[in-house]
């Protein structure tokens, strides 16, 4: 099978694997859309995971299950599923606590184990949930909408009468988009892309550009950072309302620091959250999906064949009106 394969840091190729082979607990999935993720990319330059190689990455993935192990009674050949990525050991105290995206020795496909850039995967049974009618491609956005609900239900948004999203990139809008979803009206998303800030407007949001007189300091009851610049974290607080929630979100180097004024957290009583990964959100994703009015498909922008991924893996190989990049078979 064809497959994408990171050989060592920094190096990613097409190359030709064999088949994976059933084992008990399992499904072999035939992969008919995987969406690429900036974390993919921290992967593969070794700034995310435990730099297992060589690897198929892809942690966003949905397919056609063509196999089933004989221990598997609740999944039949020829369903449509969508994979939860996340592997934790079940054990450890965050396990424990149901909290399965901070386990210790979080394990996940696409990041320690092959996963969904390839045309076939061997995926563990429970990690699979049923898509219903909806399409690969979309199907595939479960994964991204799952983090964007944890961080939600994390941070909590709660009387919130409005909000401001920093990033226009698919994430950003996901988070954006969830919002709204949820009755938080007025939803910017500030970004100093102009081809992303006109793509938010057709969804439906207020665009921004970050740094304009258009942002009012102080004023919006839920912020959350979706770019991973540093510089952007340790701002959102002056944006953020007396009461107010801030949401880091994005993923910042993980030597990155910022200042913070403590004095303002504890006097405008505000909450700065953190969140990372999704923690069994997989089917909240789906019911949204279904019920989304294609706002949140649109944020496919590419649908290509494995070998004209590579270049997407490397810096410069996105364009400013690149949203999500996805493995597509023809569906």
């Amino acid at each position: 099978m064809q497959a994408i394969q990171y050989t060592q840091i920094g190096s990613a190729t097409t190359t030709d694997l064999a088949v994976p082979s059933l084992r008990p607990g399992h499904a072999l999935v035939q992969v008919m859309a995987s969406g690429l993720c900036h974390t993919d990319i921290d992967v593969l330059y070794g700034r995310y995971g435990n730099g297992t190689f060589p690897l198929v990455p892809g942690h966003e993935f949905s397919g056609r299950v063509v196999a089933v192990a004989e221990d598997v009674t609740d999944l039949e050949e020829g369903a449509r599923v969508v994979v939860d990525p996340n592997i934790p050991c079940g054990s450890c105290r965050s396990c424990q606590k149901g909290r399965y995206n901070l386990c210790r020795d979080l394990k996940a496909y696409g990041v320690t184990t092959d996963g969904g850039f390839a045309e076939y995967a061997i995926v563990d049974a429970k990690h699979l949930h049923d898509i219903g009618k909806l399409s690969f491609h979309t199907a595939a956005l479960a994964e991204p909408l799952a983090c964007v609900l944890n961080g939600l239900a994390v941070a909590g948004y709660g009387d919130a009468s409005n909000a401001l999203v920093f990033g226009a990139g698919p994430i950003g809008l996901l988070l954006a988009l969830s919002l709204r979803a949820r009755g938080v009206k007025g939803v910017a998303v500030a970004d100093i892309n102009e081809d992303r800030l006109r793509f938010a407007e057709t969804l439906g949001l207020r665009p921004v550009v970050s740094g304009s007189g258009d942002l009012k300091a102080k004023h919006f009851d839920f912020v959350a950072d979706a770019t991973g610049l540093p510089k952007i974290v340790g701002e959102m607080i002056s944006y953020t309302a007396d009461g107010g929630t801030a949401l880091v979100f994005g993923v910042c180097a993980p030597d990155a620091f910022v200042k913070v004024a403590p004095f303002e957290i504890f006097r405008r009583q505000i909450r700065l959250v953190g969140s990372h990964s999704l923690n069994k959100n997989i089917p909240e994703a789906l019911s949204i999906l279904h019920q989304d009015d294609c706002f949140m498909e649109k944020l496919v922008s590419h649908r290509l064949p494995l070998a004209e991924l590579i270049p997407f893996f490397r810096k410069g190989g996105a364009s400013a009106k690149t949203m999500k990049v996805q493995f597509s078979e023809a569906q």
